[in-house]
């Protein structure tokens, strides 16, 4: 086992993809600079075939991309900020996540999109999207979110692996954050959620760095005697609904924790598939802690206040029980 943090475990998922598939490819800006740190030694390692340095140019690249892996490639993307993939949204939606409906299955797109939600850091409104939420509602895609440097490998190791293209959402409020992780190569089942841990009171589905907050929260609400089962959802789409409905089935309530903003989000679709398919058998009106919907300002003293925190969670959680 190695203690490592988020960007190692990203690092190390890279590295250990590029030593076993002579297909895969790193591509990016700033990649060869090993800029986040991300990439360390990738040039001296795999040469400067297989890592790539890009322009500034995000519809460009990713049309790249998505060609390279239609034609045998496995390219991974680094996006560096997520709100860059608004410049490739033609590519992402109309290419990468239709190209194998449109060619009647005689194409596949393994192609990874690596991009870092920088919110909660003064980026401004440019810098700091959560949008995987955008992304959830588009088929053909497969969308990720991390928690965890365990979850950073794991889940990025099941994305290279994969043969359609998927999205893969990194908290950078996570990384610092550091865990022990395996040192042999692992990977984590895309659309599988985690039960972080059981409980009968309430379940709490939290989303990318709100699940140390919810963790946080739920053992102080332990002490309190109100048992929380936590759900991590780590992919979005497609989403483990069967985990979190059975969950909810069993304790009646659910709050969903997301960092994004809240109208059509994440929060929503989980809230809207639990209501249908638990209709009449809830305790308590389904609750959503999300972000509002507004712009991230750059003044550190108006954005802190957006986000959830786990006073927040705490709060909500008592006033449902």
């Amino acid at each position: 086992m190695a203690r490592v943090n988020y960007l190692a475990a990203i690092a190390a998922a890279q590295r250990e993809a590029l030593r076993e598939d002579d297909r895969v490819i790193l591509m990016g800006e700033d990649v060869r600079a090993n800029l986040y740190g991300t990439a360390p030694g990738f040039v001296d390692e795999f040469g400067l075939d297989r890592v790539l340095n890009l322009p500034i140019s995000e519809a460009g690249f990713t049309g790249v991309a998505i060609g390279a892996a239609m034609t045998g490639l496995r390219p991974i993307v680094d996006f560096s900020y997520a709100t860059f993939m608004y410049l490739a949204m033609d590519q992402l939606v109309n290419q990468a996540a239709k190209n194998r409906y449109m060619f009647g299955g005689q194409a596949s797109i393994p192609v990874v999109f690596r991009a870092s939600m920088w919110y909660g850091a003064a980026s401004a409104a440019h810098h700091s999207d959560r949008p995987y939420g955008m992304f959830m509602g588009v088929p053909g895609l497969t969308v990720t979110v991390p928690s965890s440097p365990y979850e950073a490998k794991g889940l990025l190791r099941a994305a290279v692996a994969c043969n359609d293209p998927v999205l893969v959402f990194e908290d950078a409020t996570l990384w610092s954050r550091k865990e022990e992780i395996p040192d042999e190569p692992y990977s984590i089942p895309l659309g599988v959620a985690n039960v972080v841990q059981a409980g009968d009171d309430l379940t709490l589905v939290a989303i990318a760095g709100a699940v140390h907050l919810a963790k946080a929260a739920a053992k102080e609400l332990s002490a309190r005697d109100i048992s929380v089962e936590l759900i991590d959802p780590r992919t979005l789409a497609p989403l483990d609904t069967d985990t979190i409905v059975q969950s909810v089935r069993k304790t009646g309530r659910l709050l969903v924790v997301d960092p994004a903003t809240r109208t059509c989000g994440a929060a929503a679709e989980i809230s809207s598939q639990v209501a249908e398919r638990l209709h009449g058998e809830l305790r308590s009106p389904i609750r959503r802690l999300t972000a509002p919907d507004v712009h991230a300002p750059f003044s550190p003293a108006m954005e802190k206040p957006l986000y959830p925190t786990t006073e927040k969670i705490m709060a909500a959680a008592r006033e449902m029980l």
